[in-house]
């Protein structure tokens, strides 16, 4: 395999080839440097990234059988040719800072996930993101409570479950984008996901969950410490469905 440390690589082609790799399953940055050194010879410019395409990239990994028997889905292939080509690089910001937060701070709060890259912002695909901005929020107050970074699963570990668990204390994920297995996982891991591929500021979003939290669903009002039977008193209707929450957050957008 290439030597990393020996090849020269710009600062931002070296971050293009680093994401794009954590988007490819059992592919390192190593292995993904060779695939791209065999596809089109070094050194690797950025105007080499920008003509690579998935098909041909697909064909590289699999002749050095990069992926093994699990194979990569097209559309891992097509973050990683996006990440490739610059796409989304521009956000990879230092995390934003946190404020102290102790239990019992924030009254009739709920505490969501927002997956992102940097700053205070949800541009971040679950399964990629540079981090988890947790925010604990209620219908007077928001506060960003934790920045978590995401690392790398164990080798034998499920890398959507290794996320889902770093967000296992959060009602809600927010995320620009999720695949249906990755879903499964987060709310196996008791978290509801909302996809809002064009969100773009976090404390916005958060901004528009505060409307929705004064007259919370039952199971959302359940999460946030509030009597059921409160809950439903503010609909006035015991028959609302406990998904209406992704209805009103729509609605508010």
């Amino acid at each position: 395999m290439v030597d990393k440390a020996n090849l020269p690589l710009t600062e931002e082609a070296a971050l293009c080839v680093a994401l794009a790799a954590r988007e490819l399953p059992n592919c390192e940055i190593g292995d993904l440097l060779q695939v791209l050194i065999n596809l089109m010879g070094a050194p690797i410019t950025k105007a080499k990234l920008a003509k690579v395409r998935v098909n041909r990239l697909r064909q590289a990994a699999e002749a050095l059988d990069i992926f093994g028997k699990e194979g990569a889905e097209q559309e891992s292939l097509q973050r990683a040719v996006s990440y490739l080509k610059g796409k989304g690089v521009e956000y990879q910001k230092p995390a934003p800072d946190v404020v102290p937060y102790q239990e019992g701070d924030i009254p009739d709060s709920i505490r969501v996930a927002c997956s992102s890259n940097g700053a205070e912002r949800i541009d971040g695909h679950f399964g990629s993101c540079a981090r988890f901005l947790i925010y604990q929020v209620s219908p007077s107050q928001v506060r960003l409570i934790d920045a978590r970074a995401v690392g790398k699963p164990d080798a034998d570990e499920d890398k959507n479950a290794y996320r889902a668990q770093l967000i296992a204390d959060c009602a809600l994920l927010y995320t620009s984008s999720i695949g249906g297995p990755a879903a499964a996982k987060v709310v196996k891991a008791g978290v509801f996901p909302i996809k809002l591929p064009n969100a773009g500021s976090a404390l916005d979003e958060m901004s528009k969950l505060q409307a929705v939290l004064i007259s919370p669903p039952p199971w959302l009002a359940k999460a946030m410490g509030m009597e059921i039977a409160n809950a439903l008193h503010l609909y006035g209707d015991t028959t609302r469905r406990d998904d209406d929450i992704e209805e009103k957050l729509e609605g508010s957008g």
